[in-house]
């Protein structure tokens, strides 16, 4: 990671650790770089908190002075964008957003001409140029200063993109919705319409400082009543940026992205659709998963943390689909990133052609009991390192045997150790992340 573009781009707090200066700069080196053969043409797009006009503004301001045409998508998904770029032919897209964040923070994601996350030299000559190690890009005059298109024709083209991947109907089913005031405000209620289905909807409304606010798929509660109560068939809730879905079942209960890959894997192979018979994972997968491919017998890989190296590994291996429990999940044929409404559309596609309901078709995956423990320590390494803590974790991991697992592994952005433990008993859970956590204290590494 470099020192402002991260895995999911240059994120952080509004006019804080990321100001329009910051955006000002992105937007001049871009429309620079891509303009050095041609006059450049890069697509924007933002969700709805309060800050993302003024990055947006402070970016066309950048983007036009070196000379690109921007195109504007306004309000609208980031896998839309990404949709858009491939599609049209843009030199690259850019998306205002802090994804599932609280509104006071925002991100600048860069998408490249191929519909993928910009790559880490191009960020790192970004980086430079923000930081005044390179020479001064010149400045487009007269005729060559860019120019700026209203482009919302864009996001209806993708709205009939996704609607176009549903063969059924959804008629007779009655969806509920969590838009969680963010990008999936623009999107998602139309999709599921025009397919049919009887649509309640909440937190829509978006004002720029309700984005993620108790709502959508970090606060499930209230999409879980509104199914229970309006007798719904389903529920989906998408985050800021509606690039992550999670589900709710027609008895109120959560459905993660685990159950997902679940259920959409093992639809998928039946289909004959599975390419290298195989579902990519992150290592915090639960183990109930992988004890439930192996009934089905499907092959899956697990990467790091990070949707990122999800599709590294896919594109790598040929894989079609891939994600995260926290509902990011790529289905490589139709998408080069996660997308939110086309989970959800792919859900709705297993439950029209088996007949059944979303209860039922992840009743063969059992979730195991987890425990997560962030210790703060000195010297996160040396406390991974240490023999005596390696040991320790290496004991539990003989004592849970096939019936649970342990790993502990870094933040990428705190001084934390993180614990944690699948078993077959929240107690186990408990007895075995202590003992770590213990091991940790005794040694000197807990602050």
């Amino acid at each position: 990671m470099g020192k402002y573009f991260g895995t999911d781009g240059f994120r952080g707090e509004a006019n804080v650790n990321l100001t329009v200066e910051h955006a000002f700069r992105v937007g001049r080196f871009l429309g620079y770089y891509y303009g050095k053969e041609h006059k450049a043409r890069i697509v924007i797009g933002k969700d709805t908190r309060r800050s993302g006009s003024m990055f947006e503004y402070s970016l066309v301001a950048g983007l036009t002075a070196s000379g690109a045409d921007v195109y504007l998508l306004h309000v609208i998904p980031t896998p839309a964008v990404s949709y858009v770029v491939r599609k049209e032919g843009f030199d690259c897209g850019i998306m205002i957003t802090a994804s599932h964040n609280p509104f006071y923070d925002n991100g600048i994601k860069v998408i490249n001409g191929q519909g993928y996350k910009l790559e880490a030299d191009i960020e790192q000559l970004i980086e430079d140029y923000i930081d005044g190690k390179t020479e001064e890009v010149p400045y487009a005059r007269r005729d060559a200063i860019g120019k700026t298109v209203d482009f919302t024709a864009g996001r209806d083209r993708y709205i009939d993109y996704l609607a176009s991947l549903t063969t059924g109907s959804y008629k007779g089913m009655k969806v509920g919705l969590d838009l969680a005031n963010g990008s999936a405000t623009t999107v998602a209620k139309e999709v599921f319409e025009a397919l049919g289905a009887e649509t309640y909807v909440i937190n829509s409304e978006p004002d720029g400082l309700n984005i993620n606010t108790n709502c959508g798929s970090t606060h499930i509660e209230g999409l879980q009543k509104l199914v229970v109560e309006k007798k719904l068939d389903v529920g989906f809730a998408y985050d800021g940026d509606a690039d992550r879905c999670l589900a709710v079942d027609g008895n109120g209960n959560l459905v993660e992205g685990d159950h997902i890959m679940y259920l959409c894997g093992k639809h998928m192979k039946e289909r004959g659709e599975l390419s290298n018979n195989t579902v990519v994972t992150t290592v915090m997968s639960n183990i109930g998963l992988y004890l439930a491919f192996d009934e089905l017998g499907i092959r899956y890989e697990k990467t790091a943390v990070g949707d990122k190296y999800v599709h590294e590994n896919m594109m790598q291996n040929g894989h079609v689909i891939g994600g995260e429990n926290s509902g990011h999940i790529i289905f490589m044929k139709h998408a080069t990133t996660g997308d939110g409404v086309l989970t959800s559309l792919k859900v709705m596609e297993v439950m029209t052609e088996s007949g059944k309901g979303l209860s039922d078709l992840v009743s063969g995956l059992t979730i195991y009991p987890q425990r997560l423990v962030n210790v703060r320590v000195t010297d996160k390494k040396e406390a991974q390192a240490d023999a005596e803590v390696r040991a320790k974790v290496e004991e539990v991991a003989k004592l849970l045997g096939n019936e649970g697992r342990i790993l502990v592994r870094e933040s990428g952005t705190e001084p934390l150790v993180r614990v944690m433990v699948e078993a077959k008993t929240d107690e186990l859970c408990i007895k075995y992340t202590d003992a770590v956590v213990e091991t940790l204290q005794n040694r000197g590494f807990v602050l």
